[in-house]
């Protein structure tokens, strides 16, 4: 039995190639992003030892304010010429050498535009000779405190040279600079990955980038020789005590390093979370194929069966078939994702100016391409498996093998099935708990394998109607009945594109309901005329001088001008952001805020207003007290003055001015300008904007300008998403050319009795390309409607959260039906020319 079937898989080597791609490609994805993170993590490794090789003890201070990444940014401990001195004094040092390094180093170019950076960070650092691995280029390193030196990254994006006269932006408004150097690192790289560096001396990189004059960040410690490292670091810890990270230097850069590695894994967790998808949609392929390929068997099996084969060897068999091509597309799958995480770390790693520490074959690779491969084929072949097995010895003797089975009990399971992810979804939605987010990915998965039972159902009178688009002609005719011969199989190669195009369309309804509901609110609570604010960069939040807004509100036009300063801060020991404002009750008018309890009148030194649903969750009240601890600042007790309802736009802790000398930056980050009657907006604006000539970073827009501004990150998600999902319409468009060869194999007699009583090979193209689109059309028009569906369900269940209106991307919703029938015709190429080919005498003696 087992030679009879390998027999039979090697005769058909195109179902094998066909059956085995969708697999391979989701295979692919798995592989080729464990390759990929483990390239960049071992290179990152690799650069951070290599920036610690002359550090034998690392010392920093606890961080003052410690938040993960989805909290905010941690704000770091400062170190003090206290300190220094003290491990100095530790037996064993040999040196030490202080350091400044902070984020928030804004560097504007040549062209008059502050230098941007797409997540690296831009580091402000005291010059410490070339050590570490840094190595000058051209020029020097700063000696006076109007020089600086910046690495050859910033300055090749910059167009910068030696000599010239640079602005920089920091914790302090612009000040201007001499470049005297430009460095690079060993190996001759540019930087330490695509980081922005400016070197200032050490008492001005303490002033403009800790605000704190004597300051560090951490201390790099030399210890003398015969010392070993971590009896060091044990000295050093003895010495200082608690409220320092005392770590050898291969611990830090360790540390360091597991740090980049967890965003890495982030980002690996959302590529796999896509090949799921695609690995999803190829089950549906897997599933037809497997159908398809036991009802060609039909009389093979049948005949199998009455030499003796057990029920046991028939499952055996299309087991044994599954298992070789899963095996096959296994292993092809993860050389191609060696490949493709090869060239992807490559294309990282010149792009950010990194040290690509080689490919390696990490053992996760491995094992989840043959966990995935061979177990998704043989999950998806175990129906089909059982099915050939139920196969009576006397289908043998009969023409027509595979009668169509009813739809009652498949529809009546749909129905059930789609229920129960429905009723997920709704309790997921309702729950705020975090465990139960699994239970609403578990109700969108549930929801959509009931759909997919649901459509055989749908598939017959759907493809009827769609069909008769094209029935102005006999192939269009005859292409039309054939996509509705059979139900079961429509349906699930449709399944395959209904998952993808139900993604997209659920995202973008989501995001566009987001949208509008966000403009709406805010076109409802926005009062001001102007909004002067930064664009978005990592690091610290973009400023502008503070010395300003006296010049603004002088401006003609302008009747008021609202300040706000925003920081991280820990409030009642949780980290939370504080924002401090100069005109509260303007501010309260332009975002439409309503008092809950008190007033919304400015508070005063040592006063708070808080948000209404913070207050009642802590139970606090007008007349209590919270504690607040910012960056610069020791813990402050603050009178809650009044409660307020947030709104989508302001919501939180509202202090006075008097909190701002506690920030890193002590400068305004927002102004909310509002004009007298009868003004022109026009020049008020360009007064503005020249006002703010030495902040590039700060903008002045109306609000629609700057909404269209923080809204257009969307799109460039949803085209992300899109682009990701693409590998799920690539699969669904094999499994449509998948059943199609197979359906003209198994229709070889037909095609051939078509062809003898007149029908061209033009029109035999025709015919079999019309069935395509016809499924394909099905297929996205089901994943709109299911996508709409859940999007719509999502928003109904965020509805608390602020999406209040519910809308439906129609235009994107037509596109996604077009692309469904260019699926459908590029599918049908190669099956339709297989057709057209077919012999004549040959096909109408086909067996």
């Amino acid at each position: 039995m087992l030679r009879a079937t390998l027999k039979s898989l090697l005769a058909r080597k195109l179902r094998l190639v066909l059956s085995g791609l969708a697999v391979l490609l989701g295979v692919m994805f798995v592989s080729g992003s464990f390759v990929l993170t483990d390239a960049l993590g071992r290179s990152f490794d690799n650069m951070f030892s290599s920036a610690m090789a002359e550090t034998d003890v690392l010392v920093a201070a606890d961080p003052a304010i410690d938040v993960s990444e989805l909290e905010g940014e941690a704000v770091p401990g400062l170190l003090t010429a206290a300190d220094r001195d003290a491990v100095t004094a530790v037996p064993g040092v040999a040196g030490v050498v202080g350091e400044v390094q902070a984020d928030g180093a804004r560097v504007i170019g040549a062209d008059g535009k502050v230098v941007t950076s797409f997540g690296p960070p831009r580091f402000g650092a005291n010059w410490t000779g070339e050590t570490g691995g840094l190595e000058l280029r051209s020029g020097r390193g700063p000696s006076a405190d109007d020089e600086i030196a910046i690495n050859q990254t910033l300055a090749e994006l910059s167009r910068l040279k030696v000599g010239d006269r640079v602005g920089v932006l920091t914790t302090k408004p612009k000040q201007t600079f001499t470049l005297v150097g430009i460095f690079g690192y060993e190996g001759g790289l540019p930087g330490r990955g695509p980081v922005h560096e400016v070197r200032f001396t050490e008492p001005v990189a303490q002033e403009l980038m800790l605000g704190a004059p004597g300051a560090y960040t951490s201390l790099s410690v030399t210890a003398a020789a015969g010392t070993d490292p971590a009896a060091l670091r044990d000295a050093i810890r003895a010495k200082l005590g608690d409220g320092y990270v005392v770590q050898t230097g291969a611990e830090a850069a360790a540390a360091i390093a597991d740090g980049f590695k967890e965003a890495l894994s982030f980002f690996n967790n959302i590529l796999l979370g896509f090949a799921g998808v695609a690995l999803f949609v190829g089950t549906f392929l897997i599933l037809n194929t497997f159908s398809i390929i036991v009802a060609q068997r039909t009389r093979e099996l049948a005949l199998s069966r009455a030499l003796g084969a057990s029920r046991r060897q028939v499952i055996g068999s299309v087991m044994v078939e599954a298992l070789v091509i899963g095996l096959v597309a296994a292993v092809l799958g993860l050389a191609a994702g060696v490949g493709v995480g090869a060239l992807l770390a490559d294309l990282a790693a010149s792009f950010s100016s990194l040290v690509l520490a080689g490919i390696g074959l990490p053992l996760a690779a491995v094992i989840s391409a043959f966990a995935v491969g061979i177990g998704v084929t043989m999950i998806a072949a175990l129906l089909p498996a059982v099915r050939a097995s139920r196969v009576p010895p006397v289908a043998a003797l009969q023409e027509v093998a595979t009668p169509d089975r009813p739809l009652t009990k498949l529809t009546v399971s749909g129905a059930v099935v789609g229920a129960l992810g429905g009723g997920a979804i709704a309790y997921g939605l309702a729950s705020d708990d975090d465990p139960v987010m699994w239970l609403l990915l578990g109700g969108v998965l549930t929801a959509f394998i009931g759909v997919a039972l649901l459509s055989p159902a749908l598939a017959r009178p759907a493809v009827s109607v769609l069909g008769r688009l094209f029935s102005w002609s006999v192939p269009g005719k005859l292409g039309r009945l054939n996509s509705g011969r059979n139900p079961r199989r429509t349906a699930i190669t449709a399944a395959a594109l209904m998952v993808g195009v139900a993604l997209i369309t659920g995202v973008n309804t989501i995001i566009t309901s987001a949208e509008r509901s966000l403009r709406g609110d805010a076109t409802d609570a926005f009062q001001a005329d102007l909004i002067i604010s930064g664009q978005e960069s990592p690091g610290m939040m973009p400023t502008f001088d503070e010395a300003l807004l006296p010049k603004m509100r002088e401006l003609a036009g302008v009747r008021s001008v609202a300040a706000e300063y925003n920081e991280q801060a820990v409030i009642e020991g949780e980290p939370r952001m504080a924002t401090a404002v100069t005109d509260l009750p303007t501010i309260a008018r332009d975002f439409s805020l309503v008092a809950a309890a008190g007033s919304l009148s400015q508070p005063g030194p040592g006063e708070v207003v808080v948000g209404e649903s913070y207050a009642a969750e802590a139970g606090l009240s007008v007349g209590g007290t919270v504690t607040a601890r910012l960056p610069r600042g020791e813990p402050t007790t603050f009178r809650i003055i009044g409660t307020y309802q947030a709104t989508p736009f302001y919501g939180g802790f509202i202090f006075g001015p008097d909190i701002v000398a506690g920030m890193r930056t002590p400068q305004p980050s927002f102004a909310y300008v509002r004009l007298a009657d009868g003004a022109d907006a026009a020049a008020a604006r360009k007064g503005l904007e020249a006002l703010l000539v030495d902040s590039p970073e700060m903008l002045v827009e109306d609000t629609g300008e700057f909404l269209d501004r923080e809204l257009g990150e969307t799109a460039q998600l949803l085209l992300m998403i899109q682009v990701l999902l693409g590998l799920a319409i690539l699969i669904a468009v094999l499994g449509v050319v998948n059943t199609l060869a197979l359906s003209v194999l198994e229709r070889t007699r037909e095609l051939g009795l078509l062809r003898a009583i007149g029908l061209s090979r033009a029109a035999t193209m025709r015919m079999v390309t019309v069935e395509a689109v016809v499924i394909t059309v099905f297929g996205a028009l089901l994943g709109v409607a299911v996508g709409v569906g859940l999007g719509a369900a999502v928003v109904q269940g965020l509805a608390a959260d602020g999406l209040k209106e519910l809308s439906i991307p129609w235009s994107q919703a037509g596109v996604y039906l077009l692309l469904g029938a260019l699926v459908g015709v590029l599918a049908a190429i190669l099956p339709a020319i297989r057709a057209a080919r077919i012999n004549v005498l040959t096909a109408i003696a086909h067996e």
